[in-house]
């Protein structure tokens, strides 16, 4: 698995990002050799957050945490992954690595409002169960997919506040 760091703000020293290193191979039974791992660290306030992102065979898993230390924060993240995996095993089983299950997985007014991020992403075409899927491992309440089904359609997968999914298809 290839780790990329980045560091916001806060000095990590190498034999911490040693031990982030060995923490995450504990990711690489799941994964083929081809995955990616983006590592990002900021502190605010005295706090440390680790964001770990995933990329591998069209599927991204992220998890966010939070705590007093880099490797605590790391723990949690990593922590958090691998439940996300165990979780959806049955379906994640036919997209991850071959026998990886064997073992062990401000003001609000209309006015004032700002825009603090833009992300860009390419849509893939997938089934409405895979992006249900996907949805749920970056832990996100939408997602914006090629509906695979409709003939790549443009959807959005949501979820509902009672409960369940929605998909919203462009005319």
């Amino acid at each position: 698995m290839t780790i990329n760091y980045d560091k916001h703000r806060i000095d990590i020293g190498g034999t911490e990002l040693a031990a982030v290193t060995k923490k995450l191979a504990k990711l690489d039974k799941f994964f083929e050799d081809d995955a990616a791992a983006d590592v990002k660290f900021t502190e605010t306030r005295g706090r440390v957050a680790a964001e770990i992102t995933v990329r591998s065979n069209r599927l991204y898993f992220r998890a966010e945490e939070r705590a007093q230390d880099a490797m605590s924060a790391t723990d949690g993240a990593v922590d958090a992954i691998m439940r996300q995996i165990r979780k959806n095993k049955t379906r994640l089983e036919k997209r991850l690595r071959t026998g990886a299950f064997e073992r062990v997985v401000g003001d609000d007014s209309a006015e004032s409002a700002e825009l603090v991020r833009r992300k860009q992403f390419e849509l893939k075409p997938m089934s409405e169960e895979d992006a249900m899927l996907q949805m749920e491992l970056l832990n996100h309440k939408f997602y914006v997919f090629k509906n695979s089904d409709l003939g790549n359609a443009v959807c959005v997968c949501y979820k509902r506040d009672g409960g369940g999914y929605g998909i919203i298809e462009t005319a």
